[in-house]
């Protein structure tokens, strides 16, 4: 019999089991078909067969000869779970206290690591390998017998069961959602993981299970981890804390005799010996950081920054290089999300209204160099996203909602109004005072005021000082409509609490999903995280349609069922009118001090991977794969 591939095998990790797989004359085998596996595999993915075979060398898109050596140093540009943009006042970046430093995460090891470039596709890191049963819901990892501590001691199956087990109990909430069909993490012996979920887990559950970081279980033995602190902890990760100053910069130091090294997986990545983020209040103030040299890459997000100020000496005489860098990757949802748990907006029309009075085609013209694409979607520049009227395929999943969801998500899906580029303009402007009153709000006395008589007033929360242009016209127009609309700036520390307490009126947010979620979007859309402090569900969405849909979309057993379950749920959210849509742009804006080589091709799925796989053109130039 040929064996099945890599795609037939997740099949039926998922449930599509077809009868060619159950042969009438191995009845015995059908009664154990749920503890059988189909092999041991060097990597694992929800859909199709891994690119990189099990002797491969190194992922196509690396440099697997970059030198090593020299300092990469930036400030932030993303985050995850407890992490800040601006600051940071612990080593603790798995939990919802404090605010977590950027770049904890190169410190650990995780069970595998993800292609750049393959959708959802994992390689052994700390684990070799794994063993799928045919249901999908054990998964036996074997450990790397070299996989150490920075301290020397042997990293094992019992540390990694053992984080698990506490990152599911009392890491971030985001985490722990995620979690929530692992049922269990225990270890058979040092060298073997047994992870078991529950029926009907997401797809992307065992995926983000495997990314997630190994602590040492001697190291919490006498450390509490669900505490905010200073204090270094023990790693396994190709590299270390070096030096640090809370709320300013914190240094990595490269482990130059990393255990894992020369595994396929990092080959060609982690070749600075420093990784240095530098953290600054304002990113405006953080520019003048980069052109003096105080840091070394930047990627700029301000399109007003972008075309003015990038003509200091250093450009113009070529010691810096800018780059523009296609973005392939879905760019998700960016914009002002609505708190709905507030009685003043529970009304859709409330909501719409406010969308209506903000004029992107002005602001994108007149504030932004007309550098943005106007954001639709929480599935925005994939397939995922709904357009057109509803397929038949869509039509079957929402037609059970006939009577529970705005009947218009049975015709063209939402977008946002095209104004007339004017900043105030009257006709939409009209339709919001028409919405407004509808919902029972009322001029009085030239003020917007509630169903319960209260003026209506709406804050903006902000902690990024280079936004506030942008809410000023908005504001203004809102002020047209009798709204009393006012931006509160504040710090961080204080933006990120009253975030995860949900104590805010609107608050920007962007997010967005790999191409094939499941689990992952459980914080962000279902009701029962829009009770959970510190979720990604800050518009309070808690919608029956909406948790059903969802489950629809992670327990797709195909591509195809996946796509129209994502463009179902797509046309039920926008119709709730969640959130005041923005902008993105589909390219990466680059600017770096010509110290740096890069791999002319990067990866489509993970972006433009800097530092992980750049490297220092002052340590000797590399013998392949030049810098653009």
């Amino acid at each position: 019999m040929r064996q099945p591939s890599r795609r037939q095998v997740i099949a039926l990790g998922i449930g599509a089991v077809g009868s060619a797989w159950l042969r009438p004359a191995v009845a015995a085998a059908a009664n154990d078909a749920k503890t059988e596996s189909h092999g041991e595999s060097h990597g694992m993915s929800a859909f199709g067969d891994l690119k990189y075979p099990a002797d491969f060398h190194h992922f196509d898109y690396v440099n697997p000869d970059a030198p090593k050596g020299g300092l990469f140093s930036t400030i932030p540009s993303s985050r995850a779970f407890n992490q800040s943009f601006q600051t940071f006042n612990s080593l603790n970046a798995f939990i919802l206290k404090g605010d977590g430093a950027k770049g904890m995460e190169m410190t650990f090891t995780s069970l595998m690591a993800r292609a750049g470039d393959e959708p959802d596709a994992m390689y052994g890191l700390a684990a070799k390998s794994v063993r799928i049963s045919a249901d999908g819901l054990t998964y036996r990892f074997t450990m790397r017998p070299e996989a150490r501590f920075h301290d020397g001691k042997k990293l094992t199956a019992r540390d990694a069961a053992f984080s698990l087990t506490i990152l599911k109990a009392k890491g971030h909430p985001l985490i722990t959602q995620q979690m929530r069909d692992m049922v269990s993490a225990e270890a058979a012996d040092d060298a073997t993981l047994v992870v078991t979920f529950a029926p009907k887990r997401g797809r992307d559950v065992p995926p983000f299970v495997a990314s997630l970081p190994i602590f040492s279980q001697a190291y919490y033995t006498a450390h509490p981890f669900e505490e905010s602190t200073l204090d270094v902890p023990l790693g396994s990760g190709p590299y270390k804390v070096g030096r640090f100053e809370p709320n300013r910069f914190i240094e990595f130091d490269r482990v130059k005799d990393w255990w894992g090294a020369d595994l396929p997986v990092c080959r060609g990545a982690y070749n600075f010996d420093t990784v240095r983020f530098d953290f600054y209040r304002d990113r405006d103030v953080a520019f003048e950081g980069f052109s003096g040299r105080s840091y070394l890459y930047r990627e700029e997000f301000t399109s007003r920054i972008w075309n003015t100020r990038y003509d200091f000496p250093a450009l113009t005489e070529g010691r810096v290089k800018r780059e523009q860098l296609p973005d392939e990757t879905p760019s998700g949802a960016q914009g002002w999300f609505i708190n709905t748990r507030r009685d003043k907006f529970k009304d859709p029309r409330v909501r719409e209204a406010l969308g209506c009075a903000f004029d992107f085609e002005w602001t994108n013209k007149s504030i932004m160099y007309g550098a943005y694409v106007r954001t639709v979607s929480p599935f925005q520049n994939s397939d995922l996203m709904a357009s057109g009227p509803p397929s038949p395929e869509e039509a079957t999943l929402l037609e059970l909602f006939r009577g529970k969801v705005p009947d218009e998500v049975f015709g063209m899906p939402f977008v946002p109004p095209v104004s007339d580029g004017s900043g105030q303009d009257r006709k939409l402007l009209r339709r919001a005072a028409q919405l407004l009153n509808d919902a029972g709000f009322p001029i009085k006395d030239g003020k917007r005021m509630t169903p319960q008589g209260e003026v209506f007033r709406v804050e903006f929360l902000l902690d990024e000082p280079a936004f506030q242009a942008h809410h000023m016209p908005y504001i203004k127009n809102l002020g047209t409509l009798g709204v009393d609309a006012t931006l509160r700036l504040v710090d961080s520390v204080q933006a990120r609490a009253r975030r995860d307490d949900f104590d805010f009126d609107m608050v920007i947010e962007r997010f967005g999903f790999s191409t094939v979620p499941g689990d992952s979007l459980r914080p962000f859309f279902s009701s029962k995280a829009a009770g959970t402090k510190g979720s990604n569900n800050l518009a309070g969405i808690a919608d029956p349609a909406v948790d059903s849909l969802m489950e629809q979309v992670i327990a797709a057993d195909t591509r195809a069922k996946l796509v129209f379950a994502a463009r179902a749920l797509d046309r039920v959210i926008r119709a709730g009118r969640y959130w005041v849509p923005q902008w993105y742009s589909n390219a990466h804006r680059l600017a770096y001090w010509d110290v740096f080589g890069h791999p002319p091709s990067l990866p489509k799925y993970l972006g433009v991977m800097a530092p992980d796989i750049w490297w220092s053109t002052q340590t000797g130039a590399a013998s392949s794969g030049q810098a653009k």
